[in-house]
């Protein structure tokens, strides 16, 4: 039954030295089965995007983008289940520490839901339940603009400190974020509407970020082996919509959101 809830010393001080260059790791979902898994990290300076990763540290494969990025996604693909998965990410001559995440199960899921963890508290328990998915509800950070300074909807900073301050749970645990008011906020909201937008309602900086099925704003994921979909809406201060405070994107009867809810709400593979 299925349930929810010298030589060689040269080149390993060579990786060592290098891996502190690459800290900031998360790990996403762009398809929408777990079949596969978005790797992803930022350097300092732009580069090539390259993962080694298997079921063994002494084993491993690679996947390589040519690109030129200093914000780095490689998909990989996940075979196995109910295993572990050893990886490094690697940009030209910089390594990360090796890492582990855990391949999905086929007997026992352990999903975990959180929002408004803009204070940052202490997450340690999640670590402890060893989850195989961590989603949220909205409001992942505070803002952009304190961070950021007002008028950048493509700063993705306030997201990097996020990840740094729980790094060996996004490096672990695949991450399905979803959207609140608070992840697009570029200008100070006030108490009167201004009359320019105070939020991204495109949520640049956060699609930027994060790797995630459809148009990320809004997403789906299905577990077929437990019969599970997950969906994600973009659905916050609806009494804002049509003022300049407006945060979400139109979830009228009329809407491509809405009609998007239609559809997959009405085939999914059983609990929803």
């Amino acid at each position: 039954m299925k349930y929810y809830s010298c030589l060689l010393c040269l080149l390993f001080f060579s990786v060592t030295a290098s891996a502190a260059e690459i800290q900031h790791i998360w790990l996403t979902h762009q398809s929408h089965q777990p079949d596969k898994i978005v790797v992803n990290w930022s350097t300092s300076l732009p580069g090539n995007s390259i993962v080694h990763f298997g079921l063994a540290p002494d084993s491993m494969t690679t996947v390589k983008k040519a690109d030129n990025t200093s914000l780095h996604h490689v998909e990989i693909p996940l075979a196995a289940r109910d295993a572990i998965y050893h990886y490094r990410v690697q940009t030209g001559k910089l390594f990360s520490d090796l890492a582990t995440f855990k391949a999905y199960p086929t007997d026992r899921l352990r999903v975990a839901i959180v929002a408004d963890w803009q204070a940052r508290p202490d997450l340690s328990s999640l670590l402890k339940d060893d989850i195989h998915l961590l989603l949220t509800a909205g409001d992942n950070i505070s803002n952009l603009w304190q961070t950021c300074g007002p008028g950048k909807p493509d700063c993705i900073e306030p997201y990097l400190n996020l990840i740094g301050a729980y790094p060996e749970l996004f490096r672990s645990t695949p991450f399905m974020p979803i959207l609140g008011n608070h992840d697009r906020e570029v200008y100070p909201r006030g108490k009167q509407p201004p009359e320019h937008a105070v939020y991204d309602v495109e949520a640049t900086a956060f699609r930027r970020f994060f790797e995630l099925p459809d148009e990320e704003w809004k997403w789906k994921f299905d577990i077929p082996e437990f019969g599970i979909r997950f969906a994600a809406l973009d659905f916050n201060h609806i009494s804002d919509i049509g003022t300049t405070w407006q945060t979400c994107h139109p979830l009228d009867r009329e809407s491509e959101q809405y009609r998007w809810y239609e559809s997959v709400t009405q085939k999914h593979p059983g609990h929803l």
